[in-house]
């Protein structure tokens, strides 16, 4: 009688290489003091808005929740405005609004221009005339002009997603073009040539052949892209010209100058919402510095 065969355990393919790709990504933050302070400093942030909203009724970010200046103490943490409302609750409540304006217009802002520089860069011709005409033009022009201008123009009843869309509306022209330099030195490479003479044709090539080779780039420059956006839009509505209504770090700026704040001794008011835009912006700038090394493969080191 033959030997029945025993059945053989196989590791798991899968759950190899995501414990391989964890340690490989552990090692790179460990090498990377910047991207990990970064990272906690956002963590932080993201902390505070999560355990904020368990501490206080974020409801009380609305006017006349509470006394008007109000010091800090243990009833309101940071204190009240002139409005009346818990500067405590419009930080938890203002926090995830700024950031998802800077989120949404950075990931659109660097997606449109992504596509328009691969479209520009390997098909080149008419094609790239007009779309690097249109890039060179568009940066040549203030773009806090513009945005004001679109600003005025949609003011009334402006949301947190329209504002979002503003400052997309020029996000993308600088990615447009350091994206397409980068594309045009890749795609005489040997492995695009290959590509070409298997038959790919032009989408297939840049989808799974450029893209992939250009991706932590993207990456880098996402973080990056979040950052412009959320420092266009304080700056938007630091003059009066975000939503009004919307409890944004931003706009608590723009009541802070709006009544005098400053000079009226009222540090409570305009410290908070500072001290997180410096958190917020500190971070991303780790974050950027610390991905320098994965988007530029001439940085990395060896393990």
């Amino acid at each position: 009688m033959s030997a029945i065969a025993q059945p053989v355990a196989i590791e798991p393919i899968a759950r190899s290489t995501f414990v391989e790709s964890a340690d490989a990504v552990g090692r790179y933050i460990r090498r990377n003091p910047s991207l990990l302070v970064g990272l906690i400093l956002i963590a932080v942030l993201i902390l505070f808005v999560v355990v904020g909203q368990f501490l206080v009724d974020v409801q009380r970010a609305r006017p006349l929740s509470a006394r008007a200046i109000q010091e800090p103490s243990w009833a309101l943490p940071f204190g009240s405005d002139k409005q009346g409302r818990d500067l405590f609750a419009v930080m938890v409540a203002g926090t995830p609004l700024t950031l998802r304006i800077g989120i949404v217009a950075g990931f659109l802002g660097l997606t449109f221009g992504a596509v328009l520089a691969f479209i520009s860069a390997y098909y080149g011709g008419i094609v790239d005339n007009v779309i690097r005409g249109i890039v060179d033009v568009g940066l040549t022009i203030p773009g806090l002009m513009v945005l004001i201008i679109i600003a005025m123009s949609v003011r009334a009843n402006l949301t947190i997603d329209q504002m979002a869309l503003i400052i997309a509306a020029l996000a993308w022209l600088n990615p447009a073009r350091i994206i397409r330099a980068q594309v045009l030195t890749m795609k005489e490479r040997g492995y695009v040539q290959v590509a070409r003479l298997s038959g790919m044709n032009g989408p297939r090539i840049i989808f799974f052949e450029l893209l992939p080779n250009l991706l932590p780039y993207l990456v880098a420059a996402l973080v990056g892209a979040v950052s412009s956006a959320i420092l266009a839009s304080i700056g938007l509505e630091v003059l009066g010209l975000g939503p009004v209504d919307a409890p944004t770090l931003g706009m608590t700026l723009y009541w802070v100058n709006y009544n005098a704040a400053l000079i009226n001794g009222w540090w409570w008011w305009w410290s908070a919402p500072i001290a997180i835009i410096a958190i917020l912006f500190i971070g991303l700038f780790l974050i950027t510095v610390g991905l320098d090394e994965f988007a530029n493969p001439r940085l990395r080191k060896t393990v």
